[in-house]
C-alpha cells in the first residue's frame, strides 16, 4: 500500500513542501530515501519505540520511504511525526483520506510524545502558501504556528492524539491567537529605560539622534562611565516594530530556535549582545547544518559589540558588508544560503589599554603610541560606517547622587518615531530606504545639500580639525537627522556643528589630545 504525507524542509528562511511516501510489501527491510542527515535516518528507531509504547506494533514489512523532492538535503527530527503516520496509514492503522490535507511536523520522543521543532512559523506560512486546510505541530509550538491566519493549527501533546484526529476518535480545536491585540499590547513595555540614567545628556542625546536616523554609533569612555548602562536602554527609544517587521523577525528566530515556549509574535526590537570571543560562523550565519548568525538576530534592532577592540580583528571585519548591504550572503559548497540583517550597529570601547585616557579622576599610563595602537584594532573601513563616534568621562559621585531623575524614554520615543515618520514620507517612492542612515550619495546631495553658511562651517571644520574626507557624507546623514528631530526642512548650520561634534575619531590628533 503506498500513501502519501506532507511536511517540510527549512532551508535558511526558505521553506520547501516535501512529500513523504510510504510504500509496504512484503519482506523485512526499511530503506530510507531522499538525501536524510543522521537525524531522519535514526528517525526509524524512534517511531518504533514510540509506536511501541502507546500501543501499537512497527510493521514487520518491507518499508521504503522517500522523501520528495530527492535532490534537496532533509535535516533535523521534524519528519518524525509524517513518517509514523504514514507507516501506520500503511499499516491500516490510521485512515487517510484527511492526510493530502494536512501538513505535520514534530519530533517524536520514544513515549510517544510530541517534542518541539524549529522552524514552526515559517512552515505555518508554507502551508498556508500551498492552501493546506491545516497544520499539526507539536503543542509547544502552537503559538508561533498560529500566528498565521486562514490556517487551522493544531497544537498535539503525542502521537496518540494525532492517530485519534485522522481516525476521527476524538475532537479536537484548533488553536487562534488575536495576534494585533497581543502584538500592540506588549510594545511599549520595557524593563530598562533612560530615566535610571543620571547626567551624561550628551550622550543620551547621541543615542537619540542615532535611533532617530538609524545611525550607527560608537561610545569611548573609561570604565564605569556607563557606556553599557545605555547600551542597552536603547531599544527602548526606537520606534516599534510593525507587523511585517516582527513577522520577519521572528521567522528569524523561529529558525534559529530562539523563541520562548509561550512567544508568538516577537514584539520589540531584538538586542544582540555578543561576546567578544565570539567565531565568524556564530556571527554571520552558516555552520554544518545552517542557522542565522547574531547579525540576522538582530535584524530590525541592534547589535552591541561590548569592548569592541577586544574582538578579533578578522571577526570584526566580516561585518563591513553586512552594515553597507543590510543582507548576508553564506555561500559554501553543499548550501547557498541569505539572510537578512538590517540592524543598528553600537559598540563601545575603552580609550586606551589601560582605560583611563580621558579620564578626570584616574592618570592614563599609556602613551600616544599606545592609544593609537589600540584604537587602530579597529579598522578604518568598519569605523568609516559607523556615523556617530561619542566620547564619555564618568559623571562625579556629587552629581549622581544630586542629579534629578533623568528624561524618560518613553518622552524620547515620541520625538525620535516623529523624526522617523518625517524620513518614511520622504523616502516613501524608494525601495529599501527608510532612514537617513540608508541614504545613498546621490540622495544626500538631494536631501542634506547644506546652505552656503553650512559649507563654510564644514570647510572649516574639516581643516581646523583635520578630519578625513570620509568624515563629509557622514556628517550630512546625521545632520540630516538632526534637522528631522527639530523639524526643519534644511540642514542649518547648528545642525551640522552638532554633526561635526559626534567625529571625534576622526581627528589626526585624537591620540595626543590631553596628553
Amino acid at each position: 500500500m503506498l500513501v502519501k504525507t506532507f511536511c517540510a524542509a527549512v532551508n535558511g528562511l526558505e521553506v520547501t513542501t516535501v512529500t513523504v511516501e510510504v510504500s509496504m510489501s512484503r519482506g523485512v527491510l526499511y530503506h530510507l530515501t531522499g538525501l536524510p542527515d543522521n537525524a531522519v535516518k535514526e528517525s526509524r528507531d524512534r517511531i518504533a519505540a514510540a509506536m511501541t509504547n502507546i500501543g501499537y506494533k512497527f510493521p514487520v514489512a518491507d518499508i521504503t520511504v522517500g522523501l520528495s523532492p530527492a535532490d534537496i538535503r532533509k535535516e533535523g527530527s521534524g519528519y518524525d511525526l509524517p513518517l509514523a503516520i504514514s507507516i501506520l496509514a500503511a499499516n491500516g492503522k490510521v485512515i487517510p483520506d484527511l492526510l493530502p490535507h494536512y501538513m505535520l511536523v514534530g519530533e517524536l520522543g520514544l513515549d510517544g510524545r510530541l517534542q518541539p521543532i524549529r522552524g514552526a512559523l515559517p512552515i505555518a506560512i508554507q502551508a498556508r502558501k500551498e492552501q493546506f486546510t491545516g497544520l499539526i505541530v507539536p503543542k509547544q509550538n502552537i503559538r508561533e504556528a498560529a500566528v498565521v491566519n486562514n490556517l487551522k493549527v493544531y497544537g498535539m501533546e503525542t502521537l496518540t492524539d494525532v492517530i485519534n484526529f485522522f481516525n476521527g476518535t476524538a475532537l479536537f480545536e484548533p488553536t487562534e491567537i488575536d495576534t494585533r491585540k497581543e502584538f500592540y499590547e506588549q510594545q511599549s513595555q520595557y524593563e530598562l529605560d533612560f530615566a535610571d540614567v543620571r547626567g551624561q545628556e550628551n550622550v543620551k542625546r547621541a543615542l537619540e539622534v542615532a535611533a532617530a536616523g538609524g545611525h550607527n554609533l560608537i561610545m569611548i569612555g573609561p570604565p564605569g562611565s556607563g557606556k553599557s548602562m545605555m547600551a542597552k536602554r536603547l531599544p527602548s527609544i526606537l520606534p516599534p516594530l510593525s507587523l511585517s517587521e516582527s513577522l520577519e523577525t521572528t521567522q528569524i528566530h523561529s529558525v534559529a530556535g530562539k523563541l520562548g515556549r509561550d512567544c508568538s509574535l516577537i514584539s520589540q526590537r531584538p538586542f544582540r549582545s555578543p561576546h567578544h570571543t565570539i567565531s565568524q560562523v556564530a556571527l554571520v550565519g552558516g555552520g554544518s547544518n545552517p542557522q542565522p548568525g547574531e547579525i540576522s538576530l538582530a535584524h530590525n534592532g541592534v547589535l552591541f559589540c561590548d569592548e569592541l577592540p577586544e574582538f578579533n580583528k578578522s571577526t570584526l571585519e566580516v561585518l563591513r558588508q553586512p552594515l553597507e548591504d543590510r543582507h548576508i550572503t553564506i555561500s559554501r559548497a553543499k548550501y547557498t544560503i541569505e539572510y537578512p540583517c538590517s540592524f543598528m550597529f553600537v559598540a563601545s570601547s575603552n580609550p586606551c589599554p589601560c582605560g583611563y585616557y580621558g579620564d578626570p579622576t584616574h592618570h592614563c599610563v599609556c602613551t600616544p603610541g599606545m592609544i593609537q595602537r589600540y584604537m587602530n584594532k579597529i579598522s578604518g573601513p568598519l569605523m568609516d560606517r559607523i556615523d556617530i563616534q561619542c566620547e564619555i568621562t564618568p559623571v562625579p559621585f556629587k552629581d549622581i547622587s544630586q542629579a534629578a531623575p533623568g528624561e524618560s524614554s518613553a518622552t524620547i520615543r515620541e520625538r525620535v518615531i516623529k523624526a522617523r515618520d518625517i524620513q518614511e514620507a520622504r523616502f516613501k517612492n524608494v525601495k529599501g530606504v527608510h532612514c537617513n542612515a540608508q541614504m545613498t550619495e546621490r540622495m544626500i546631495h538631494q536631501y542634506a545639500e547644506p546652505d552656503e553658511a553650512g559649507v563654510t562651517l564644514l570647510r572649516t571644520a574639516m581643516e581646523k580639525l583635520h578630519l578625513s574626507a570620509r568624515a563629509y557624507n557622514r556628517i550630512l546623514k546625521v545632520a540630516r537627522t538632526i534637522a528631522d528631530l527639530e523639524g526643519s526642512e534644511k540642514v542649518l548650520s547648528n545642525h551640522l556643528a552638532e554633526a561635526i561634534s559626534y567625529r571625534q575619531l576622526d581627528r589626526s590628533d585624537w591620540a595626543e589630545r590631553g596628553l
